[in-house]
C-alpha cells in the first residue's frame, strides 16, 4: 500500500478573529497534483504558506515522508532541518518570479546557487547542469549570463522553475504560477509545467483562481471559501458536476465569460 507523501491534519490559522484557514485535512500521494481554488480571501494562499513553512499555523500537523527518517511533522522540525528540506525535497514557485529569484545574479547563477546550497562545488558540473535546465525551460544557453531583469515576465517565471527543480524536489508548492502573464504566455508555461510534472513524477500543490489551470494540471481539487474546504474530489468530477453551491457559482462564472 502506497503511503502519502504529505499528510495534513486539521491545519488552522487565524488573524485575530478572522479565519485564515480552519481544520483543513488531506493526504497527497507521490506523483499527485492537488489544486486549491477559491476567490481572493478564501484562504488558499494562507493554507499553502502554512504547508510550505512560510507561515506558522495556530494548530494542526503536516507530516512529510522524508527520505531518511520516514514521516516527520514539519511544524516541529528545527529551523535548519526545515531550511534543508526547502532546498532539497521541497520547492516553492511564487506568483511573481522576482520573489523567487536573485535579481542581481545571472540566470545561470540563479540555478547554480540552489545546487551549491545542497553541497555542489565543481564549477564545471554546476554550469553544465545550469545550461541543461535552462534548455529544459526553453531559455537559450546564450542568455545564461544575463540577469533576470533582462528577461520577460514569462522567461523570469521559467527561470524560477528551473532554479526550483534543478535539485530534484519531490514536492512543489505553486502560488498562482501563471498569474499576471499574458494568455499566450500562460499556455506555454502550463504546457511546460505539465511536461515537467509528468517527466519528474513530481507531487505538487497548486493554488490558483483559474479553473483552466487546475483542469490541465491537477489530479484532485479542493475548493475553499472563507477559510474552509467546501468541496473536494477528482478535478474533472468536481468541475463537471459541482455539488456545493459556491463551486457551482465558480464554475458557472467561468462558463459565462
Amino acid at each position: 500500500m502506497i503511503s502519502p507523501l504529505l499528510n495534513v491534519r486539521s491545519v488552522s490559522k487565524y488573524y485575530g478573529t478572522r479565519i485564515g484557514c480552519e481544520n483543513v485535512s488531506f493526504d497527497l500521494y507521490p506523483g499527485e497534483v492537488m489544486g486549491i481554488v477559491g476567490e481572493s480571501g478564501s484562504g488558499k494562499s494562507t493554507l499553502l504558506n502554512c504547508l510550505a513553512g512560510h507561515l506558522p499555523p495556530d494548530s494542526g500537523e503536516v507530516f512529510f515522508d522524508t527520505r531518511t527518517n520516514g514521516p516527520r511533522d514539519t511544524l516541529t522540525m528545527s529551523e535548519p532541518e526545515r531550511r534543508m528540506l526547502g532546498r532539497t525535497d521541497w520547492a516553492f514557485v511564487h506568483q511573481h518570479a522576482r520573489d523567487g529569484l536573485r535579481m542581481g545574479v545571472s540566470a545561470g547563477g540563479n540555478v547554480g546557487e540552489r545546487l551549491m546550497a545542497v553541497g555542489a562545488r565543481h564549477y564545471g558540473n554546476i554550469r553544465a547542469q545550469a545550461v541543461d535546465w535552462l534548455g529544459r525551460v526553453e531559455i537559450a544557453a546564450d542568455r545564461m549570463d544575463d540577469r533576470p531583469d533582462a528577461f520577460s515576465g514569462g522567461m523570469q517565471q521559467r527561470l524560477q522553475i528551473a532554479r526550483n527543480l534543478v535539485t530534484g524536489p519531490r514536492l512543489v508548492f505553486m502560488d498562482e504560477p501563471t498569474g499576471g502573464l499574458d494568455v499566450s504566455v500562460q499556455a506555454r508555461l502550463l504546457d511546460l509545467l505539465r511536461g515537467l510534472v509528468r517527466e519528474m513524477g513530481l507531487s505538487a500543490i497548486i493554488v490558483t483562481h483559474d479553473l483552466a489551470v487546475v483542469r490541465l494540471l491537477a489530479d484532485r481539487l479542493m475548493v475553499m471559501k472563507d477559510g474552509h474546504v467546501v468541496e473536494a474530489g477528482l478535478t474533472d468530477q468536481v468541475l463537471d458536476d459541482p455539488q456545493h453551491g459556491y463551486t457551482q457559482l465558480l464554475v458557472s462564472s467561468v462558463l459565462q465569460v
